[in-house]
């Protein structure tokens, strides 16, 4: 199982991203994949999920700023930032698991300035 995260870089606050992840191995149109973030010092912290089926899960922090979305053609899951805040700031995974075990994407830097 290989995840492939892209579209992280640094923006002014309000402004937006999209990060991609594209996944390879498993079977993707039945797995939930999830973005996590982590800032320096903190814990990995969810921020939203989907489901094979579409269904997404948020975290309250990111409620109406961030869309997760998926083409199960393409086999990626796309995360749109909006409204971006100097806290969403971190490194941000895709996630998924098969069979119990986790698999993470390498990461990719956010950074939004004030």
């Amino acid at each position: 199982v290989q995840l492939q995260a892209s579209g992280g870089g640094s923006v002014q606050a309000g402004g937006s991203l999209r990060l991609s992840c594209k996944m390879s191995g498993i079977n993707f149109s039945i797995s939930t994949v999830g973005w996590y973030r982590q800032a320096p010092g903190d814990q990995r912290e969810l921020v939203a999920t989907i489901t094979g089926a579409g269904s997404p899960i948020y975290a309250d922090s990111v409620k109406g700023r961030f869309t997760v979305s998926r083409d199960n053609v393409r086999r990626t899951v796309a995360l749109q930032m909006n409204s971006l805040k100097p806290e969403d700031t971190a490194v941000y995974y895709c996630h998924t698991a098969r069979a119990g075990r986790p698999f993470w994407g390498q990461g990719t830097q956010v950074t939004v300035s004030s």
